[in-house]
């Protein structure tokens, strides 16, 4: 049926469109810092302040998709993320700031669960790796377009002009998402004691917890990359943002073949686990170069930024299968809800390494969390 393809399009570009805020933010945290006098603490919690939004929402979205399907509750999502930015973009000092970052976070998460779940419902299980790992491409997709575009605006217009673009492009996802999306024929209804039963399982949660702490890597990476390279490196905010790019287009390419490698091995945990030794070892080699000369660490940053995302549609599959298609809203609103919970705690606790210790110092203890990961899932490696 060619319709799945629309739909897995369609969920991709409203997943991309919010997904530009996460990345949107990192690359705006220098013009942030000088617009509202910000130390980098306050920039961590600047860049925590829509998983702050997501964590409380996301399973209540993902529940409003099992029961109601998934074009409204994408669509309207995404329509309020666009409206809070709006707010973002004039707010009068960095409080207002925070308030409309966690509103538009929370909102937006709507697309986590709604796009999944519709990928899920229209793909057999032979091709949903592979499916999934595509629809999964939006968030590195979504952080390249800020990272090109954020930086040009920024410059000229400000963080008003970043935040009125991601706004538009949320909006552009909602219409997408509300045009093409669609529930498969008897498949939206929900029923308490199965969603019970999905949220007490404890395959579920130990997926969920390992990977946040695949997460923590992403954050340090991603998400600090570009105040790392403009404060110990002197690289313009568009330089450092180019090379977060480079670590975006990596990332996609690393998604969909991580997607094809589960559906080859009829497993999904296995490549996850090998994704996090991959990541912990691309920290540990930039923990070392940290201070080292450029022409090493900016392809060893962009290697391990790539890797640090490609775990995400792994994770993500794997918690909709264990569920089964009927309350896979409920598993992916709780796994994601997981995810925001470390993203929360994330930049807070980096930014406050780094300034308590160094850059090094800080990419070296995030070494870490994916191996306590990896190991956390060694009893899932028949999934």
């Amino acid at each position: 049926m060619r319709y799945r393809w629309a739909v897995l399009a369609a969920g991709t570009g409203a997943q991309a469109s919010f997904s530009a805020l996460t990345i949107g933010l990192a690359v705006l945290a220098p013009v942030l810092r000088e617009e509202y006098g910000l130390t980098l603490g306050e920039v961590g919690v600047v860049l925590a302040a829509g998983w702050i939004g997501a964590t409380v929402s996301l399973l209540p979205w993902g529940l409003a998709a099992d029961r109601w399907g998934e074009r409204v509750v994408l669509s309207l999502g995404l329509l309020g993320s666009a409206a809070c930015l709006v707010g973002a973009a004039y707010a009068p000092s960095f409080g207002a700031l925070l308030l409309f970052l966690v509103l538009a976070g929370a909102a937006g998460a709507s697309v986590n669960s709604a796009s999944g779940r519709a990928v899920m419902h229209w793909f057999a299980a032979e091709e949903r790796g592979f499916a999934l790992g595509l629809r999964q491409t939006a968030i590195p997709l979504g952080g390249l377009a800020a990272a090109l575009v954020v930086p040009r605006l920024s410059s000229s217009g400000g963080s008003e002009a970043a935040f009125l673009f991601l706004a538009g492009f949320a909006a552009v996802g909602a219409l997408a998402g509300g045009l093409v999306v669609r529930s498969r024929p008897g498949e939206d209804g929900i029923e308490r004691s199965s969603v019970l039963a999905t949220l007490r399982d404890r395959r579920l949660v130990r997926l969920s917890a390992a990977s946040g702490l695949y997460l923590y890597a992403q954050v340090a990476v991603i998400s600090f990359g570009v105040v790392f390279l403009h404060d110990d490196h002197g690289l313009t905010d568009g330089q450092a943002a180019l090379v977060i790019a480079v670590a975006q287009v990596l990332a996609v390419g690393l998604r969909i073949e991580a997607g094809r490698w589960s559906d080859a091995l009829g497993l999904r945990v296995v490549p996850l686990r090998r994704v996090g030794l991959a990541i912990a070892g691309a920290l540990a080699a930039t923990a070392v170069l940290a201070a080292g000369p450029l022409w090493l660490l900016l392809p060893v940053l962009a290697v391990a930024g790539a890797l640090s995302m490609a775990w995400n549609g792994l994770s993500f599959t794997a918690a909709a299968e264990l569920a089964g298609a009927a309350r896979s809203g409920a598993a992916l609103g709780f796994q994601q809800s997981v995810l925001s919970a470390i993203g929360v705690a994330a930049p807070p606790v980096f930014a406050a390494t780094v300034s308590l210790a160094s850059w090094s110092v800080a990419f070296g203890l995030a070494v870490l969390l994916p191996l306590v990961g990896w190991r956390a899932l060694q009893s899932l490696r028949s999934y």
